[in-house]
């Protein structure tokens, strides 16, 4: 009877090792499953998305990787208002509406509006971009909106720059607000749209309702192709674990 026990205890010992060391295996697995799975889940999500936002003219390219650093923001808890994503496309012309703001919970484009860059960055096409205190020019990558104040150009919206591309945004004033060279008559007069010190100005009209809807902590994203900024921005390039529900 002694040796019966004995048997079996042992044996019930090395089931147990075995099957243990049997089940790490699905672990790693699973964990390789659930990147590949992510990542086709965004694929699936960016591309439903775009299709419901249903405008040709927004790059498809810059509203993926605006997708990517919206995502993870949110994930990380750092957007005080997720309703409003909003894409700038630098990588078109000045004279064309460049600006976009997508509702997020409604999967609405809401606003397409012309915008202007800064003055060094370029005449019609931007093509220059710097984060250079007094560079006069355009600063690329992701930023959250801010406070609003009153200022020289009337009701203007502070940014933050998120990443190492725009990070003296705060120093340089880029801020977004109206002006009379961001404008169709301006360009009807001039042959283009005016530029600025580096803020993305709008025109007068409507400009204040599209404040409203994004200050106080929305993403917004100037995208232009630019190698050196986007092999190196972490939230262009982000991964996030999950879709974030919105």
């Amino acid at each position: 009877m002694y040796r019966t026990l004995l048997f079996l205890t042992a044996f019930f010992v090395l089931s147990s090792t075995i099957f243990a060391s049997e089940i790490t295996l699905p672990t790693t697995n699973y964990s390789l499953h659930k990147t590949i799975h992510t990542e086709n889940s965004f694929s699936s999500y960016s591309a439903d998305l775009y299709d419901k936002i249903n405008d040709e003219d927004l790059n498809f390219e810059a509203f993926k990787y605006a997708l990517r650093g919206y995502l993870e923001l949110q994930q990380q808890q750092k957007l005080n208002n997720s309703s409003y994503l909003t894409i700038i496309d630098m990588s078109t012309s000045a004279n064309s509406k460049r600006f976009y703001l997508i509702n997020m919970k409604t999967q609405q484009l809401e606003y397409k509006s012309l915008v202007a860059h800064g003055r060094n960055s370029g005449g019609t096409f931007a093509k220059q971009f710097s984060n250079k205190i007094s560079s006069y020019q355009t600063s690329l990558g992701f930023y959250k909106t801010a406070e609003t104040y009153i200022g020289k150009h009337g009701f203007s919206l502070r940014l933050d720059g998120l990443e190492f591309s725009n990070s003296n945004a705060r120093k340089r004033a880029v801020v977004i607000h109206q002006a009379d060279y961001a404008s169709a008559s301006f360009i009807k007069k001039n042959g283009r749209l005016g530029r600025s010190y580096g803020c993305p100005s709008l025109p007068k009209e409507g400009y204040k309702k599209i404040i409203d809807k994004i200050k106080n902590g929305s993403c917004l994203f100037i995208y232009y192709p630019k190698s050196s900024y986007l092999k190196n921005s972490k939230l262009a390039n982000s991964t996030t674990s999950s879709l974030v529900t919105i």
